[in-house]
């Protein structure tokens, strides 16, 4: 400890800051080196007692049950069928949307109805995301991260960051020429998602009710070489008024689902947009367009501001992807391709009065919405610092090191570069 603190004292009295980052950087350079050994050994030999020690994927723990790989799935139905009649008794299948109130209530006469009911999406999260579109919420202001435009599609994207809770994010996207009801079941398609969305590597529908149109899917998405995958169990539903729909999806909990060592499992996971008709750019008057308000954020198990630094820089790439996937949607329905059963799901949305609709959007506390971009400059310690940070948290999962020591450490030596 000596010897390094030393070095950087040292270093940090050199006539001028360019010599200063110079030194840095050669400093960094066996840094790097031990990181990327350290990865390599990591990969090629993962002893089971290193995971025990730092947590990892509860592997080793008797009491998490196997579930059988999706391929050992697929084969099996998707192990759908044996645990079919135990979701089914849980499931809240006479949930019935009361039109005339805006109130939700249930015909079903069994004594286990509340333990149902917690897996339902509910009015209160139709609530939420009124106060969200409306940016009623009473959250944190959101911050303008971009602006981009494609010639049939323009994006806009907000963060923030709440005091308790991951990183959250707003998005606002119009597609010209397209219906707010394609758009929707667009994004309800887990069967066509896997034509565009290269992150979904498996997808299965674990329950749904007919009446209400509220399904529970189960998703696994491929993460990064050097993370493990993420797995999901999802409820969503919709509600409708006029030709706008509020989509909500959500983590709940799946007893059938069993917790595995590896995809790792998500639990709070909630992802929701309005979908509705507006004015084409072209400026002809005409609501040919189709915006989108999306409301993201998930704990992936990830440091986050790793993950925020990660989103920034992949978020534009996989916006892209959306505008073609949507294309070759709609060529493939007006073509007349036969409606899937998740689309065909999305059609089923609960009727929502308008005068209740105005009376959510106009409670709760106003937030506010900043388009203009804050720059924040980095200095070069920092990036070093940061990307250290990155390559030693990407051997998480291997089980070598705990995030608390890296990033704090990461934090601290962040300072520094603060200060010069």
């Amino acid at each position: 400890m000596g010897v390094i603190s030393s070095v950087l004292f040292e270093i940090l009295n050199k006539p001028s800051f360019g010599d200063v980052l110079g030194e840095l950087a050669l400093i960094s350079v066996p840094v790097w080196v031990a990181i990327l050994v350290g990865l390599l050994v990591g990969w090629a030999w993962k002893p089971k007692w290193a995971t025990t020690l730092v947590g990892g994927d509860d592997i080793g723990d008797p009491t998490v049950t196997q579930a059988p790989a999706p391929a050992e799935e697929a084969s099996s139905g998707f192990g759908l069928m044996s645990g079919f009649s135990s979701l089914k008794s849980q499931w809240p299948g006479c949930m019935i949307f009361d039109v005339g109130t805006g109130k939700e209530t249930t015909d079903c006469g069994s004594s286990r109805e509340s333990e149902r009911e917690k897996l339902a999406v509910t009015e209160e999260d139709l609530e939420h995301l009124c106060q969200l579109v409306e940016v009623r919420d009473g959250g944190p202001t959101w911050l303008h991260m971009m602006d981009r435009t494609l010639p049939t599609m323009g994006y806009q994207a907000w963060r923030r960051d709440p005091e308790v809770g991951p990183p959250q994010y707003r998005s606002r996207t119009v597609f010209e020429d397209v219906t707010p009801e394609l758009v929707r079941d667009f994004f309800w398609d887990d069967e066509f998602r896997s034509k565009w969305d290269d992150m979904l590597i498996h997808s299965a529908t674990l329950e749904e009710c007919p009446t209400t149109g509220t399904m529970i899917v189960h998703w696994i998405r491929k993460f990064p070489f050097f993370c493990s995958d993420r797995e999901y169990t999802i409820g969503r539903r919709i509600w409708e008024t006029g030709r706008s729909y509020y989509c909500i999806t959500k983590g709940v909990p799946c007893p059938s689902v069993p917790r595995r060592s590896k995809p790792r499992r998500v639990d709070l996971y909630y992802s929701s947009w309005c979908i509705r008709a507006v004015e084409s750019r072209r400026g002809d008057g005409q609501l040919t367009a189709c915006e989108v308000l999306l409301f993201h954020h998930e704990d992936m198990g990830i440091p986050w501001e790793i993950a925020k630094l990660g989103v920034r820089q992949g978020m534009w790439g996989a916006v892209k992807k959306i505008e073609p996937g949507l294309r070759a949607y709609q060529m493939a329905r007006q073509s007349g391709a036969p409606l899937s059963r998740c689309a065909y799901m999305a059609q089923i949305n609960n009727k929502i009065n308008p005068d209740y609709l105005m009376s959510l959007e106009s409670t709760g506390d106003s937030s506010e919405i900043i388009d203009a971009e804050e720059d924040k400059p980095w200095g070069v310690p920092k990036i070093l610092v940061v990307g250290t940070a990155v390559a030693l948290a990407c051997s998480l999962d291997r089980g070598l090191l705990t995030k608390a020591v890296i990033f704090g450490v990461a934090r601290r030596f962040a300072k520094l570069g603060r200060r010069l």
